[in-house]
């Protein structure tokens, strides 16, 4: 096995931990109305949320290195956009890891404190809420859907998987972006059925894709083809020469 297809099948291998990752990252006791009083009984919660958001980072940057060798020989600049979408995402991640402790905290002081501590906690507690939601459902979304638009349209020119697959992954980036500034804008909430499946065919499409990495990895004929293309016409000027 050469090195370009091992980095093809822990790249998709990574989409997968990510994936895992997501789902177990999500707090349900963070969603419900009155929240702050349920933090003491769900602790663990936050516990394996925040884990599973900090294992996401190396995931998703991972997904990026692995696959930059083969995107950049096809577009430099491109690839390097898309690699550095995923360095930014990955800062927001680690900030959203960082915020979830700040809700424990806010949980122990709210049940220690009297119905006036207990107001002014819970406008802080919507506050804090409403910043999370920015960070991982605003500015990340946003974040990695750009980066995935510039890899999908490398691996639509280039053909690297079936142009189908890459069509989706750019209408589901599109829809990703179109949902996280519904939220922006307070027409919509992160836990609806109208955001949820805004999102859910480029989550659907970042599966096919994962498997497609593994068991095929990248088509590289039309990159090599054009390399030889333009060894070939090289030669011919400096015949001509």
């Amino acid at each position: 096995m050469n090195t370009a297809r091992r980095a093809t099948i822990i790249a998709g291998a990574l989409v997968i931990v990510s994936m895992i990752g997501g789902v177990f990252s999500v707090v349900p006791a963070i969603e419900e109305p009155h929240y702050l009083a349920l933090i003491s009984a769900h602790e663990s919660q936050i516990i394996i949320g925040a884990a599973s958001q900090f294992i996401m980072i190396p995931a998703y940057v991972g997904f990026a290195l692995y696959l930059y060798p083969t995107l950049r020989m096809a577009n430099e600049a491109l690839s390097l956009g898309f690699l550095g979408f995923r360095m930014i995402a990955a800062a927001f991640h680690l900030t959203g890891v960082i915020l979830l402790p700040l809700f424990l905290v806010l949980g122990q002081e709210f049940t220690q404190a009297g119905a006036v501590g207990a107001s002014h906690l819970g406008a802080l507690g919507e506050l804090l809420r409403t910043v999370r939601d920015l960070v991982n459902h605003v500015a990340l979304i946003i974040s990695l859907s750009l980066g995935d638009l510039l890899l999908f349209a490398i691996l639509y020119r280039w053909r690297f998987v079936p142009r189908w697959l890459s069509v989706w992954g750019i209408l589901g980036a599109g829809l990703a972006v179109s949902a996280s500034f519904l939220v922006l804008f307070r027409v919509t909430g992160v836990v609806t059925p109208l955001y949820l499946a805004m999102n859910a065919p480029l989550a659907l499409q970042s599966l096919v894709l994962a498997v497609w990495l593994i068991i095929r990895g990248l088509d590289t004929k039309a990159l090599t083809a054009g390399a030889e293309q333009r060894g070939v016409g090289g030669a011919a000027r400096q015949r001509r020469g």
